[in-house]
């Protein structure tokens, strides 16, 4: 029992370092930008709040659980703006190293079942997977719109930008939301 807990303990404290990885964008009011364990949290609320965009079939506490541990590879290997200039191989390949680390704190039962979720959102072939990943994909573009651009404009985004990076995921997990969010961050790039 002492054994099991201790892991369980030490899991839970090495994931308390996701608060501090900082993301790309800012937080809804423009203050400052948003940490990994923040996002984590806000897209887990998405599901809950957002559960009746969820296609017929979703289990949305599973769909929880999977965003709650989606991030925690960051711990290692960063935040990795969907608009920034990396290597996505090499990316690929950090966090299943940090994956490996970081479950392999739990204990064994535990860890199979929480790497389960995190294998299972990477890939995004399940309904679950897939709405998880729109959540995923919609937050920060809502955050963006409403801190007035946020890290569009450390990024040069454009409209053709997001079409290409972030609605094929979220219009696969939740097509009626994305084409909602899609309307209501349109107007900043037509502003400008």
């Amino acid at each position: 029992m002492t054994d099991r807990l201790d892991r369980q303990t030490a899991f839970l404290l090495e994931i308390d370092r996701l608060k501090s990885v900082e993301r790309a964008q800012p937080i809804a009011d423009g203050s400052r930008r948003e940490t990994s364990g923040e996002h984590s949290w806000h897209v887990a609320l998405f599901a809950l709040v957002l559960a009746d965009q969820a296609r017929q079939g979703v289990d949305i506490d599973r769909v929880i659980r999977m965003l709650l541990i989606h991030d925690i590879v960051e711990i290692d290997a960063g935040d990795t703006p969907i608009h920034g200039d990396h290597d996505p191989v090499a990316q690929a390949a950090a966090e299943q190293a940090a994956a490996d680390r970081i479950f392999s704190l739990l204990p064994p039962d535990l860890a199979t079942e929480l790497r389960g979720l995190w294998d299972e959102f990477e890939a995004g072939d399940s309904e679950d997977a897939r709405f998880a990943r729109a959540l995923d994909r919609v937050q920060p573009p809502l955050l963006n719109a409403a801190a007035g651009g946020g890290s569009w404009r450390d990024y040069g985004v454009t409209l053709d930008n997001i079409d290409t990076r972030v609605a094929p995921a979220a219009h696969r997990g939740a097509p009626a939301l994305w084409a909602y969010v899609r309307r209501r961050i349109a107007p900043y790039f037509t502003a400008e």
